[in-house]
């Protein structure tokens, strides 16, 4: 179990520094001139500009300029922003907690409902609510998510106003949010209707982010399924006369989950990279939309820091559930 936990750390590395360099790299391609949105594109002078790119170390060569941000991660120094003034490990920590709260709600709704239609498709292979949930895992996976949240908006905010549109509560309400859990921090509050206003703003976008991962939980559940109902020791479940519910609900959903597991975590990935999207489309102040923000700001530091906190943050994740995967299938280990 050394040995792999060893191989796996090793394999950690060499990404962690691909990531530094993508993310490094990312923001420089793209149009625009940091320097030149900070002192204002009209009337800044040569002098200014100079001493603007000498302050903030674009002066220097790229392959100096990387071993400096390299530097500064080794310190626990992530950068300044350039807009805000704060340090983006700060900005980043004071907003994970919203984007954290939203991929959470996400993940549950995905496998709460994920891993029983899995199950259904499974038992009823080749039937109808096999058919049916399967066509619409693959239209949940297959549906962009910018598309499938505007859709709902249309009908449940702005057509039926069931849910609000945009934010994490309603401006009404004022108070400490100790946690940065807003439904956590609504209920300490103790204020009437902040905790309900709150599930409320959360409702569209946990379910516009959690569509791809149901699907994906959805139609894993069903492939593992199948193939632990053909195995011999489930004939013999059935030949004992056990329920259909026991042999289905215990003997096989357990001896399926490995790889359902397996596929939960590596939806961290999803739900970040999906967040972006939905955070930005329902203003929910987290990661995804401080990203976009930053962005179109061209403040690099953000846009660095922010991209190695979320790639590390996936990494750690898929870590996990390797190592896990590693101790409940003595196999993997051994390969």
């Amino acid at each position: 179990m050394l040995s792999f936990l060893v191989r796996r750390l090793l394999t950690f590395v060499p990404t962690f520094f691909g990531v530094t360099l993508v993310s490094f790299a990312f923001i420089r391609l793209l149009p625009g001139d940091p320097i030149l949105l900070l002192a204002g594109e009209r009337g800044v002078s040569q002098e200014r500009y100079e001493q603007l790119s000498a302050q903030l170390g674009f002066d220097q060569p790229l392959w100096k300029q990387y071993i400096d941000y390299l530097a500064g991660i080794f310190q626990g120094d992530l950068g300044t922003s350039f807009v805000t003034k704060r340090p983006v490990i700060d900005e980043f920590f004071a907003l994970f907690p919203a984007t954290l709260e939203l991929s959470l709600c996400a993940i549950v709704i995905a496998i709460l409902l994920g891993i029983p239609a899995g199950v259904i498709a499974a038992v009823y292979r080749g039937k109808f609510f096999d058919r049916t949930l399967m066509t619409t895992a693959l239209v949940g996976y297959s549906m962009p998510i910018f598309w499938w949240a505007l859709l709902l908006i249309i009908v449940f905010s702005s057509g039926l106003g069931w849910t609000p549109v945009s934010g994490r509560i309603s401006l009404m309400y004022f108070f400490d949010t100790p946690t940065g859990f807003m439904l956590i921090d609504s209920l300490l509050a103790d204020q009437d209707g902040a905790f309900l206003s709150a599930v409320s703003h959360l409702i569209l976008p946990s379910i516009v982010l959690a569509t791809i991962p149901l699907a994906i939980i959805a139609r894993q559940t069903r492939s593992a399924m199948l193939e632990v109902l053909g195995e011999d020791y489930m004939r013999t479940a059935r030949a004992k006369g056990l329920p259909p519910l026991k042999i289905n609900g215990v003997h096989a959903l357990r001896n399926a989950m490995i790889p359902v597991i397996t596929v939960i975590g590596l939806s961290v990935g999803t739900l970040l990279a999906g967040a972006i999207l939905t955070e930005t489309i329902f203003s929910w102040p987290g990661i995804g939309k401080w990203m976009v923000d930053s962005i179109f700001r061209r403040d690099y530091q953000v846009v660095q820091g922010g991209l190695l906190m979320i790639a590390t943050i996936v990494m750690i994740v898929n870590l996990t559930v390797d190592v896990l995967y590693g101790l409940i299938n003595p196999k993997i280990r051994k390969g």
